[in-house]
């Protein structure tokens, strides 16, 4: 399976501190994979490097081919790469319906203009994808008035909006009520395979990760520590002993 984001020998420092040190990895088209590693292990700033937040100090990240450590993050999102983060970016006094219009990348910050110009098939789609992440019920509602679980879910269906051919996942789980991971979890899993969007996921929840994820890697100080399927991760000597604790 070919790769569609390549990640190599990527480095970034933040005033001499190594937040990614020599890091490469490989995504494939189509593919659920996994990025865990320990709290300061550079996950999240690997992503914020992939997506353009943080220009890399070495190395190169390419998607689909091209070459992205000189673009800018719009740029980035418009060759259908895109992030969701750890803490939910939404509009909480819009409904669900008014975020997933506001989310398309033409919107400008004239929201009350553009809310009144969206064509019909724009509203469709946006009440089709929370029909999906199961929030349709909830479509009128104002975001703030939603859980927190509910939120991830009406973000996640905000980034589907844009249609991405690969989407990066900030820990998706983190902060929700037990009882809807694994409803989360189904719908990635139904993203990927019924609109055949690629999913890197960070995630702590190993469960999750376990379930989700078809390959596995491992950061631990910056640096890549292991990867492989998850069978091997789990049992992984390296992977127990930095993450998940010595037994």
């Amino acid at each position: 399976m070919s790769a569609i984001l390549e990640v190599e020998n990527v480095t970034k420092t933040f005033g001499g501190v190594v937040a990614n040190n020599n890091v490469s990895l490989s995504v494939p088209k189509g593919s659920i994979i996994g990025l865990i590693g320990p709290n300061g292990s550079g996950k999240t700033t690997l992503f914020n490097s992939i997506v353009g937040y943080h220009p890399i100090d070495s190395g190169a990240v390419r998607f689909q081919g091209t070459e992205l450590s000189r673009l800018r993050t719009p740029q980035i999102a418009r060759l259908g790469l895109l992030r969701t983060f750890q803490q939910t970016r939404i509009f909480g006094k819009m409904n669900c319906v008014q975020n997933m219009q506001i989310s398309l990348p033409h919107v400008n910050d004239n929201f009350a203009t553009m809310l009144r110009k969206f064509p019909p098939e724009v509203t469709e789609r946006a009440e089709n994808l929370l029909e999906f992440v199961g929030l349709y019920a909830k479509r009128q509602l104002r975001a703030e008035d939603l859980s927190f679980g509910q939120q991830k879910l009406l973000e996640f269906a905000m980034a589907l909006m844009n249609e991405p051919t690969a989407l990066l996942l900030d820990e998706p789980t983190a902060g929700i009520n037990p009882t809807l991971i694994n409803g989360l979890i189904d719908r990635l899993k139904r993203a990927n395979a019924e609109f055949g969007i690629t999913l890197f996921v960070i995630e702590h929840n190993m469960r999750v990760i376990m379930n989700l994820a078809q390959h596995i890697y491992c950061l631990a100080h910056g640096e890549l520590l292991a990867d492989g399927v998850p069978e091997e991760i789990q049992n992984d000597r390296r992977v127990i002993d930095a993450y998940l604790g010595a037994h």
